[in-house]
């Protein structure tokens, strides 16, 4: 089958291959893709940023989003069957999503929901469990908290803000003014233009800040936090939290706790709090989320959609920040131009 393989870690490591369909196993579900998108995971693991603790072995096929065909299913499986529309973000170390086939394990995979198209379902899986998993279970955000998202019209951000509103939150998002009329729509209640105004200048008593670019941008954000409030950051830098999910050693804890020794010093002086986040795997959560898209209740934001075969310049599309909003998704169907 052809995919996209990461054969060494660096900028130029992914290329086009011919590779074996992969093998089924009892647990597995094979799903014939028919879309996938672009995150900045793909650019991070091709990268092997990850390399200490993600263990892929090259060549190994690239993609963390899948939307698809059902085709057969292992001898364990019993929620799924041949000719089921899918989607799914498989689980670390089972990654694939750039190709024309993948192997799944059930606990991963979700019904499509019926309200979205297999290209919309497949920019779906990782924003909206990454939404899922930092504001009702880390952050357990209730009605009337306030939530600032940074970048609210990127793929993360756009999918932050809708479920933030769903959760019943006041919702602040930084976002240039191109974007303000789309975060508006998607729910956010203050749209704050980062190319003219400084955020930390004009919001506090936040209970719940999603970095995504880090640095500065969140640093600056500790000081939005009401008293025990808590930054989440997705761009790093990682804590023993993140090497403890991924089962790692216990001296790459201290490793983690090293690097991000500097910025929860900060947040304690604060009086609020640091985690990362790295996001999981898992199919009932997305159920869930499946069932708020069928109700309404949130909705992809696509930037645009490739073809298969121009998956790296998809890729390219992404890195360059060329993205206007939401999500790159690149579909098998043969009538895209």
């Amino acid at each position: 089958m052809k995919a996209f393989v990461v054969e060494e870690y660096g900028k130029d490591g992914v290329s086009a291959a011919d590779v074996p369909e992969p093998a089924v196993g009892d647990r597995d579900v094979l799903v014939r893709v028919s879309a996938t998108s672009i995150n900045p995971l793909d650019k991070m693991v091709r990268n092997g940023e990850f390399k200490q603790l993600l263990k892929y072995k090259a060549p190994f096929v690239l993609g963390h989003d899948v939307a698809g065909v059902v085709t057969r299913v292992g001898s364990a499986v019993r929620d799924f069957k041949a000719g089921d529309e899918v989607f799914a973000r498989p689980r670390d170390l089972r990654i694939g999503g750039f190709a024309e086939f993948i192997a799944i394990d059930q606990d991963d995979v979700a019904p499509k929901p019926e309200s979205l198209t297999l290209e919309e379902a497949a920019a779906v899986p990782l924003v909206a469990l990454a939404a899922w998993q930092i504001l009702v279970d880390r952050a357990r955000v209730k009605p009337g908290q306030k939530v600032l998202i940074h970048a609210g019209a990127g793929g993360l951000g756009s999918t932050v803000i809708q479920l933030a509103k769903h959760l019943g939150a006041t919702v602040a998002t930084t976002a240039n003014s191109r974007s303000e009329e789309l975060v508006r729509s998607l729910g956010a209640d203050v749209v704050i233009d980062y190319t003219k105004e400084d955020f930390s200048k004009l919001l506090s008593g936040y209970d719940v800040v999603l970095d995504s670019l880090g640095g500065a941008n969140l640093e600056k954000s500790l000081t939005v936090l009401k008293p025990g409030g808590l930054a989440v950051g997705v761009a790093g830098p990682p804590d023993a939290g993140f090497a403890k999910q991924l089962g790692a050693p216990s001296f790459m804890g201290v490793v983690m706790n090293l690097l991000s020794r500097k910025i929860r010093k900060q947040a304690k002086k604060l009086g609020v709090r640091y985690q990362f986040f790295f996001m999981q795997a898992n199919g009932s959560q997305l159920r869930k989320l499946g069932a708020l898209y069928d109700g309404g209740q949130l909705r992809p934001v696509i930037d645009r959609v490739f073809p298969f075969d121009r998956t790296l310049e998809a890729m390219a599309h992404v890195e360059q920040g060329r993205t206007k909003a939401g999500k790159v998704v690149v579909s098998t169907a043969s009538d895209i131009h």
